[in-house]
């Protein structure tokens, strides 16, 4: 199979989709791979590297597409790169596709075969290929938000940790998963008072078991959310249903309550935000003000370090796009079916129930399609 993986073009995004050691591997595996030049520059990957393990180097993102079996990506394809798809091509990228109506009806009507890391699986029930970039993600939050709580950008002026004889500010994490969990580690360790609210007693139990004082609990009721919401001086959203849209678990409403200067960092934000007032940003403008609350809301947020991203995200991702290669998505598919969740779209239907729940689409069990 040949092996494309284009320069990333969302703004201000720094991480490749293929590192030199993952096209070592797949080259090793009787495969070839093309990268667009300068792909793995914001990552500190040179295209010499590339070229040293065997794979070529092409000048334009246009000539990847119109070569590659398979297209390798970090980010979901950008309205160009998705005019570019064509049909019995296979996409292995991060699509998000529940907020994206624009993308969902252009990879549709692309014909082509498109995998989401973020909905692929593991046998525990985890999201192998989300957790790399979660885990990043939830330790940057405390600190991104820790920067957005300065008053020069807006915020209250609060030190996440206070200082002997002044309290560290309140931090409320809501989600006790990968994120939550990331994220209250981080926001501890930085000297803050920070309380994870979450509806799952096992994964509350887990967590007081594993972290003990480290942070503290609390059942994720509608009022426990809410009063823990207005005592906060920073609120991380780390809320995930695979494949769905964010839930919205702030009101508008709810942010005149809020200290005035508090910072929202919505980690969800691919889903489309647990915050109703979340809107995307981007590293180049990350923060926003409405009703006296300041929100974080960057897209890409794990971008910021791209090079500890790309490196986790490749060892994460190598054995799928292994198993494509060798094998074809249909084959890797059948035999393994975490896998197969991760098919989001292929040959002009949309296969992923809770995408088409989200956006109003029908759609065609993955299942079949192996059959």
């Amino acid at each position: 199979m040949l092996i494309g993986c284009p320069k990333e073009i969302k703004p201000q995004e720094f991480r490749v989709g293929m590192t030199p050691s993952a096209a070592l591997e797949a080259i090793a595996h009787g495969h070839s791979v093309v990268v667009e030049t300068k792909a793995g520059a914001g990552s500190g990957f040179e295209d010499a590297q590339y070229e040293a393990v065997g794979a070529k180097i092409v000048d334009t993102a246009e000539e990847v597409f119109a070569t590659a079996d398979m297209i390798v990506k970090v980010k979901e394809p950008q309205a160009v790169e998705r005019a570019r798809l064509r049909e019995g091509q296979l996409l292995f990228t991060y699509l998000h596709l529940a907020p994206d109506p624009d993308q969902t009806r252009d990879l549709i009507a692309s014909g082509a075969t498109c995998i989401a890391y973020e909905t692929v699986t593991d046998r525990n029930g985890g999201l192998p290929l989300l957790a790399p970039m979660s885990e990043v993600a939830g330790r940057l939050a405390p600190q991104v938000g820790a920067w957005t709580l300065q008053k020069a950008n807006g915020g209250r002026g609060v030190l996440l940790g206070g200082v002997p004889g002044v309290g560290p500010a309140q931090v409320v994490v809501i989600g006790g998963g990968v994120v939550g969990t990331h994220a209250a580690r981080i926001a501890a360790g930085m000297g803050a008072d920070v309380t994870v609210l979450d509806r799952s007693l096992p994964r509350l139990r887990y967590l007081d078991d594993a972290f003990g004082s480290v942070f503290k609990t609390r059942y994720a009721s509608a009022g426990n959310t809410a009063e823990m919401v207005m005592a906060a001086d920073m609120v991380i959203g780390a809320v995930l249903i695979p494949g769905a849209a964010a839930p919205k678990l702030v009101k508008r409403a709810d942010l005149k309550h809020m200290k005035t200067g508090a910072a929202i960092v919505d980690v969800a934000i691919d889903q489309g935000g647990c915050f109703e007032t979340s809107h995307a940003t981007t590293h180049e403008d990350p923060i926003y003000e409405i009703d006296g609350v300041m929100h974080y809301c960057v897209a890409n947020m794990p971008g910021a370090v791209a090079r500890t991203s790309t490196l986790a995200l490749g060892n994460a991702t190598l054995p799928f796009l292994l198993a494509l290669a060798d094998k074809g998505w249909k084959r890797a598919c059948a035999e393994d079916p975490h896998l197969r969740a991760g098919l989001n779209v292929h040959a002009g239907q949309l296969t992923y129930g809770a995408v088409g729940e989200a956006l109003g689409l029908d759609h065609v069990e993955a299942e079949k399609l192996v059959a």
